[in-house]
């Protein structure tokens, strides 16, 4: 009835309403999910109209657009979870009974302590429950971002690149801002910012199994060239310092407040026969915070100890 020059003008004119239809309406997806099945619907789309022999690369660039927007989408569900575990963490160490419970947190998060294994139980972890935690939805962001790459006709590198450049703007961008949070709200005390030093301390140690766990689903070497590396290190060396300055502001502010609450006369002619109140409740608050300090890492002990 029409000839193939028809045929091709009509899917053109259709081809640019469905693409200017799916482009405003995808625009305010904010779930991730629902944003995930649009994508599979015009892969279905696409993939059954090039076999007809109809030219798709249109779709599969708007698929490349909406797939930033997909990251977009991922990075603030994230940032919620990871405020939420970032909120009800009790920050202490994570105490187990039995080799079982050990085992088990082993199995969520890459730690080795030949010391540790040599205590009987029951034992602590040095870290909180939010290290596995974290640990753990930072892989599940990972294979969420594959998950979106997957039928698009990408090479290995691609799906490589940008799943390490999500998950550094994950690390940069979401988890450091979650974390500064924490550290600067005003009821954060010495105790909670002294096991956040350790709690980033080992989540930037494990960076390494992270850069290990994409290789391993992209198959992309890191040696490649130009593979983009992770930056967690940075976030969390970030967050440390942060941690740290905070500690430093509030233990002079404490000292500072015995002090001032202290009526001291500064011209006694003669010492008394003891010591102020106030100073053995300073000297017992130090005890009792330097005794916290013993937790952190020796680098961090060295700080601590020139600081006061």
């Amino acid at each position: 009835m029409v000839n193939r020059a028809y045929i091709d003008e009509l899917w053109e004119m259709a081809l640019s309403k469905t693409i200017a239809a799916l482009r405003t309406h995808s625009s305010y997806c904010s779930d991730p999910n629902l944003v995930l099945d649009l994508k599979n619907l015009i892969v279905l789309f696409a993939d059954t109209l090039q076999g007809y022999g109809f030219p798709v690369n249109q779709l599969f660039d708007m698929l490349l657009e909406i797939r930033d927007q997909y990251s977009e989408t991922l990075l603030k569900k994230w940032s919620g979870v990871f405020r939420n575990i970032l909120d009800s963490d009790n920050y202490s160490p994570i105490p187990v009974a039995n080799e079982e419970l050990y085992k088990k947190i082993i199995g969520q998060f890459p730690f080795q302590d030949p010391e540790l294994e040599k205590q009987p139980f029951p034992k602590k972890f040095p870290f909180s429950e939010f290290v596995p935690k974290v640990y753990n939805q930072i892989k599940e962001f990972i294979y969420a971002c594959l998950k979106f790459s997957e039928d698009l006709h990408l090479s290995s590198t691609e799906v490589d690149d940008m799943i390490r450049k999500s998950t550094n703007l994950l690390l940069t961008r979401m988890l450091s801002n979650c974390l500064q949070t924490v550290i600067k709200k005003r009821n954060t005390g010495l105790t909670e910012l002294v096991q956040i030093i350790i709690n980033t301390t080992h989540l930037e140690k494990s960076c390494k199994f992270l850069e290990e766990f994409i290789t391993n689903i992209t198959n992309v070497l890191p040696e490649t060239v130009h593979t983009t590396k992770l930056y967690g290190t940075t976030t969390f060396k970030d967050a440390r310092h942060a941690a740290e300055e905070e500690i430093y502001t509030n233990l002079n502010q404490k000292i500072d407040q015995f002090l001032q609450l202290a009526d001291y006369d500064w011209m006694v002619a003669e010492p008394g026969s003891k010591a102020s109140d106030y100073l053995v409740d300073l000297i017992a608050f130090l005890r009792s915070t330097f005794a916290v300090f013993t937790h952190l890492p020796f680098h961090c002990l060295k700080w601590d100890c020139s600081c006061v």
